[in-house]
């Protein structure tokens, strides 16, 4: 992944969207290292760890709506970019984690 999917704000969508968009059939993609999403993550995300994500993202439906996520939205908005470069239909959940509980997401630790 290159520095430049950084340079640039990707769309974005709060927690509280994210949860409704969930609801409606947005995929979440989990950019969080190993230890990070065996902590807790989002029932039904897809754990992609950023580092895998240029070569694993063409395993991504392409035919929904992909939130990324991560701890605190930095390394979930660079994979946002490169989602949508790579043709999928992509947004940044801002402030990851924090905000996702705050808004009454639910977390598992299976």
């Amino acid at each position: 992944m290159s520095f430049r999917h950084y340079l640039r704000r990707p769309p974005a969508v709060t927690a509280a969207e994210a949860v409704r968009l969930v609801v409606d059939g947005a995929l979440v993609v989990d950019v969080r290292r190993e230890f990070e999403w065996n902590r807790a993550h989002i029932p039904g995300a897809v754990h992609m760890p950023l580092e895998e994500l240029p070569e694993r993202c063409l395993e991504l439906p392409d035919d929904r709506l992909l939130i990324t996520f991560c701890t605190g939205g930095i390394r979930s908005a660079g994979a946002a970019n490169l989602l949508v470069e790579n043709g999928f239909e992509a947004v940044n959940m801002s402030r990851g984690l924090v905000d996702w509980r705050a808004s009454g997401g639910p977390l598992t630790t299976r």
